[in-house]
């Protein structure tokens, strides 16, 4: 699979290159893939537990990533996928605050799913994109 290139962020992406063994994005031909991004400070790993601060940070660290791996950020992203614990007003409010603020100009997909459990105790909220870098 020489043909994928992957991409992790300085600080939490890289650790969790070594730690946890994943990467934070693939570039695909012309896509880039996101793994799920969580509401993690970049840098410490630390998480908010307040869901519109974590929704408000995933955003933040999608953007991150996207341009980590060469791509220009959210007006690239046409694929959203969100994970949510709880699935409430309150998380679906914040999520369509920040596709508004971040995608100004376009709608993408999205599929927004309530879930029982995202990978760490104070996770709320996981998100993934997918972009297309022409």
């Amino acid at each position: 699979m020489s043909h994928l290139q992957y991409y992790a962020y300085p600080g939490y992406g890289t650790r969790s290159q070594t730690d946890l063994y994943y990467s934070q994005a693939v570039k695909v031909g012309d896509r880039i893939e996101c793994s799920g991004q969580g509401g993690w400070d970049p840098s410490t790993g630390k998480i908010n537990t307040e869901i519109n601060a974590q929704i408000d940070q995933a955003f933040a660290n999608v953007e991150l990533t996207l341009k980590s791996a060469g791509g220009q950020g959210w007006s690239q992203v046409y694929r959203v996928n969100s994970y949510h614990l709880p699935l409430n007003d309150e998380a679906l409010n914040a999520m369509v605050r920040n596709l508004k603020k971040y995608m100004p100009n376009h709608q993408p997909i999205w599929t927004c799913i309530g879930v029982s459990r995202l990978a760490y105790d104070d996770m709320r909220v996981e998100i993934e994109v997918t972009a297309h870098v022409p």
